[in-house]
Parts: structure tokens; sequence; C-alpha cells
């Protein structure tokens, strides 16, 4: 007898193959059972409940895997909204996270960790120094989805060396590789770089080779958010390419796009070098939220100089004139093809640590806030950044729609949110794609907009990251796989949170299952919190 049996469904498997009416039977947590059975089959035959504990009847919709979003901070914020309401009701069963060279290990201080982490909602409960120790800490709270981890460059970068633009001489070379080997060894997945974040920022071509090859040798993915996304976009990606050849990397291009007016249709020369390089062998793919604005901390657009030594260090340069004024300056050098400060919207800011508050500023951009105060728009940045100690989430409007198409569409591109807003309420104005990115890619971008078909649109939130991952039991409906499972509407699921107004769950998804149990049941999340830590096989 199955414990769950899932009947009158649309099934999509995630391969990528037709959809096919049948039923689905569960046993132990995973897939026991997958058939193809008439559309005319009711669902309340009587033989039903002699064939199962507990039947669904998914009344023709679509069942799936459960979607796994390949890009996602919610190592920082999980703590402080485990039930992660936002993920489970558009559909996602595990996130990848420690991204862009970013991870909460290992540290030496979880309060320095909260305070530099403040724009990703940074919400820390235990205490922990190594890969062991979150993972304990995140097994101990019951994560609502299932994690699996990363390990950042920035963080072990800091860990090792401190924050300061300094180059590893071999001691520090050793010291970073056992960081990354051990981590390797506690089951994380891959190895990531923010080559745009300080103190990544800082590392050069033969530190990358370096700290990839250990990675690679130990089997992980490495993720890249790459040194540029704007004017020079391709020489990022050049140097990405080149670092995993030399290193014998599998690698991942994060969240690929190209901000800035000036740089249109730089990702579809993006997506052609990609695919040179898989043809020479190497294993390279990419992923994209499906949003025309990016969202991280207000101090990535600030030149690196100001970044060296840490958020302490520039703060401390903002309130020297002459240093705030090159800094100031510095940003305003990027205006015009890579950045419109308009399109730069203030989310979210840190406790105000000077006495000027500038939480008005929620919602407007850069230009409309130097207006209104009376200044520049580089100057309010400066502004922003000393009075909230350096925090300062932002909102940046900076693609253009058909770029964001063309990377969706392509084969090689996985969908990931790059979100950390778990929680359903709070404070603030988060970007919407934490709260609706799968969901927006199944109603406005498949079912309104025609971009793809919902069987290729399933594939890269499922089987493709999965296999990125080498996630052998999940991302696929098939026997034996793990039931992480997703029952949605096709003719009205759709994302509801926007810009103005982000705290809005998606809707249209009616049941969510990890390993058989329902975290989502009827639309609404329930309170078993199913999740569990993910550990990478050897």
């Amino acid at each position: 007898m199955f414990e769950t049996l899932i009947v009158n469904a649309e099934i999509v498997d995630g391969t990528g193959g037709p959809r096919f009416h049948g039923e689905l039977g569960i046993v132990d947590g995973r897939i026991a059972h997958l058939a193809r059975r008439p559309a005319d089959a009711t669902a309340s035959d009587a033989r039903q409940a002699d064939r199962a504990t507990r039947t669904i009847d998914a009344g023709g919709q679509i069942v799936a895997p459960g979607f796994i979003d390949l890009h996602s901070h919610a190592d920082f914020s999980i703590q402080g909204a485990p039930a992660a309401e936002t993920q489970l009701t558009q559909g996602v069963t595990t996130s990848l996270v420690g991204n862009c060279g970013s991870s909460p290990f290992p540290t030496r201080s979880i309060d320095d960790l909260t305070r530099d982490n403040q724009h990703l909602e940074a919400a820390f409960t235990g205490e922990w120094s190594d890969t062991e120790g979150f993972i304990t800490a995140l097994e101990d709270m019951r994560p609502g989805i299932n994690i699996a981890l990363q390990i950042g460059l920035s963080t072990v970068r800091s860990f090792c060396m401190g924050s300061g633009d300094v180059q590893p001489d071999d001691a520090d070379l050793r010291a970073m590789r056992r960081e990354i080997s051990a981590a390797a060894e506690s089951g994380v997945f891959g190895f990531s770089s923010g080559l745009i974040y300080a103190p990544g920022s800082y590392a050069d071509p033969r530190e990358m080779v370096d700290l990839v090859s250990a990675a690679a040798d130990a089997g992980l993915l490495h993720s890249t958010h790459m040194r540029n996304e704007a004017g020079d976009l391709l020489e990022a990606v050049d140097e990405a390419i080149t670092t995993a050849e030399r290193a014998g990397a599998r690698l991942e291009i994060s969240h690929l796009k190209a901000l800035g007016p000036g740089n249109r249709g730089l990702p579809a020369v993006a997506l052609e070098r990609i695919e040179d390089a898989r043809t020479r062998g190497l294993d390279v793919m990419a992923d994209v939220y499906p949003y025309t604005a990016s969202s991280t901390g207000l101090t990535s657009r600030l030149p690196g100089f100001a970044m060296d030594g840490g958020k302490d260090a520039m703060v401390e340069r903002l309130a020297h004139p002459p240093m705030r004024a090159a800094i100031a300056e510095a940003v305003a050098s990027r205006f015009g093809a890579d950045i419109d400060p308009a399109g730069v919207i203030v989310a979210a800011l840190g406790p105000s640590t000077t006495g000027d508050d500038y939480s008005w500023t929620i919602g407007l951009g850069l230009t409309e806030i130097g207006e209104r105060d009376g200044c520049a728009p580089e100057e309010a940045a400066m502004r922003l950044l000393h009075a909230h100690d350096g925090s300062v989430a932002i909102v940046n409007h900076a693609m253009d729609p058909q770029d964001v198409e063309a990377v969706l569409a392509h084969p090689l591109v996985s969908i990931a949110s790059d979100g950390w807003t778990l929680a359903a309420t709070g404070a603030g104005r988060p970007h919407p794609r934490s709260f609706g990115t799968f969901a927006r890619v199944l109603g406005h971008y498949v079912r309104d907009r025609g971009v793809m078909p919902l069987e290729e649109a399933i594939r890269k939130m499922t089987s493709q990251p999965a296999d990125r991952l080498r996630l052998n039991d999940r991302g696929m409906l098939a026997i034996g796989k793990v039931a992480d499972v997703v029952i949605f509407d096709a003719a009205t699921v759709r994302d509801n949170a926007t810009y103005s107004d982000p705290w809005q769950l998606s809707s249209g998804v009616s049941t969510v299952l990890l390993a058989g149990e329902a975290a989502v049941s009827d639309g609404a999340v329930t309170d078993r919190r199913c999740g569990r830590v993910l550990r990478r096989s050897a």
C-alpha cells in the first residue's frame, strides 16, 4: 500500500519530455509508482482507499518535481524565518546557498557575520566556527526547505587573511585550501566566488586558479558572480571560463545579465562564449532570475579601495571629507552606461549609527533622494552608507527585457532566484524575486509570453539544477527518487509580488511534498518543517 497516491495528474517529470496523464505513488518518502492512466479514470474510485493511506486528487493540475533554486542566500536568513514561506508557496523544495562568495562559515564571530550581512537579512541562532557547526545549527532549527551548502571565497579569504586588499602568500593559499577541503569533507556542494564583493574582489587570477583547483579536486562546483556584469561583462566571462579550464573545474555562471543601458545585447554574446567553451569540453552553464532589476548591497557600487579593510574602514573613510569625495567621484564615474542612479532604489537600511535617519528613502532612487536632500546622487549614496553603518540594500533597475528573455530561454540556463527574503511579512521593499521567481517563469514567461514550453521551464527548475549539483536522488519524477513533489495549476499560477508591494506570496501552488511529507497543503504552508540539510556524496 502507498503512503500517498496522487491521482488525476498531468505529470511533467522534469526531463523536458512531454507531459502525460497518470498517477504517482509514494512509499518511505520515495517514488514507488509512476504510471500513465486514462484521463477519464475517476480519482474517486472506491478502489483508491485500498491502495493508499492518503490519496491526493490533483484535479488535472500539473504534478512536477520540487523546484531546486540553484542560487539563493537563504543561509543568512533562514534561521530568522525557518518556515521559508516565500519559497514553499512557489514550489521550491531545495535551495543551493553560499553564493556570491559569502557563506556563514568559517567564522570567528557570529556578531560580525550578522553585521556584515545585514543587507541579506542575516539572522543567526547558535554558535559555530566551521561547516559542521553551521550544519548542526540549521538542523536544530528544522528548516522548512532542503538546504544544500557552498563555501564562499570572500568568507574564506576574510577568515584566513582579513579584509584587506592584499595578495596571499603560499601559507595563505594553503590555509584557504584547507578550509575548502574541510568544507568539502562536510558535504558542501560548491565553492562560490563573488568577484565584485570585497575581499573576494581582491583575488587575482593566480589565486583564483589555485583555490578553484582545490575545489575541483574535492569534487565541488565553482559558482561565480563574475567580476563585472556591465560594460566589461565579456571580459568577465572569459576570466571565469579561463579559470575553470585551468583549474579543471565545473563552472556555474551566476545570474547571467548585463547591467546598464549601454550594455544591451551583451548576454547573447556571453551565451555564445559559454557554448564555445562547452565545445572545448568545459562543463559550464549559467542561471538567471526572471526580472529586469538586480538586488544587492549599495557597497557593491563602490570602488575597490573604499572597502579595503572591511566595513569599519569604509565607514571611517566616509567620515573623512577628501576620501569621501574620492569615493563619490568614483561612483559618479559609472553613471551613464553602467549605472542609472534613478534606478538604484533603496530597499532596506540597517540601524542608524549617526543620528541621521534615512528611513524615508526606502522605495526611492538615488536621483530622487539627492533632489530631496539637496545633493548629487553620488553624495546621496555616501550619506546613506555613512548614516546606516554601510548597511544599505538596493534594488537596481538596470536590465533590458529582451536580454532577460534571451537568457531565460537558453537551454544551458537554469532558473534561480538570487533571493533571501523567506518570511511572508516584514519591513522594507525587498526584491520580488524572493517571493515569485518560479511562479513568474511559469505564469508570465511560459503561459503569458510563450518564451518556452512548460516542460522546458520545469526542466530548468528541476533536473538541470539537480544535475549541476550531482544531486542524483532529486530533480525528476522517477521510481526510487526522493518524493519532493509540487502540484500547481498551470492556468492560474502567478507571482503577486511587485517592486512597490513585494510582500505578497505567489499563488497557484496547491501542494508541496518534501520526501512525501506535506509542506504545503491546499495552498497553505503547514507547520511540519520537513526540510533538511543535504550533503554531497563523495
